[in-house]
């Protein structure tokens, strides 16, 4: 059988439903990032896809709500991401495969990026059936954390350098610092731009050069 065709009534409506909310994440996302998330409103958004304003109500009681579950669906594809890296035994090369996954996603998802990482927005409260904070599995910073304190539990660090939590920030932050500056330079030819694949690359040398023992 092609496409619906024997599917129960329920089963058509569910679908149609699940559609619905993915078109208006996918709307949502591309405003949020364009305009940021004070700027767009649900109407907008409603506009956006040529449905009613009481049509996106229906699967969302507030902005507040869309963009939480934006983020849930957002970083469940980023931790996605980072599951194969965890089977890898040494901290450090984990840690290194961690800093190029995060950029990948960074540079392949721009628009998720944007509004995850680089778009102020309500504080993100995720669904807990979709993300278990504090799982590696399933929560990206969480591996993040738990890399670094492996690496620091096995003597990997500089002397000093025992909070996991500050490790793994800095981290995060100096790979963040590429991707958001690739994203946010507007193909700007005033500067003689590197590949940003050898921008990652570099970061992650200098980062690790600079916390572990030599």
């Amino acid at each position: 059988m092609q496409g619906d065709a024997g599917v129960g009534i329920s089963e058509r409506r569910r679908r149609d439903s699940v559609r619905m909310r993915q078109k208006i994440l996918n709307a949502a996302r591309n405003l949020f990032a364009a305009q940021g998330y004070e700027a767009v409103t649900m109407r907008e958004i409603a506009r956006k896809i040529e449905y009613s304003p009481t049509a996106i109500y229906s699967h969302f009681k507030d902005k507040e709500a869309l963009i939480n579950e934006l983020c849930t669906v957002d970083f469940t594809v980023l931790a996605s991401g980072f599951q194969h890296i965890g089977r890898v035994s040494d901290p450090v090369e984990r840690l290194c495969k961690i800093g190029r996954a995060y950029a990948e996603f960074g540079l392949k998802y721009t628009n998720h990026y944007r509004v995850m990482f680089m778009t102020p927005h309500p504080a993100f409260d995720p669904d807990e059936k979709a993300i278990e904070k504090g799982n590696p599995d399933e929560d990206a910073y969480a591996m993040l954390k738990d890399t670094v304190a492996a690496g620091i539990k096995a003597g990997r660090y500089r002397t000093g350098l025992t909070d996991a939590e500050l490790v793994a920030q800095t981290v995060w932050a100096g790979i963040h610092g590429v991707i958001s500056l690739e994203i946010a330079k507007c193909n700007d030819d005033w500067v003689a731009w590197r590949s940003v694949r050898k921008r990652v690359d570099t970061m992650i040398d200098v980062l690790i050069r600079g916390l572990t023992k030599s």
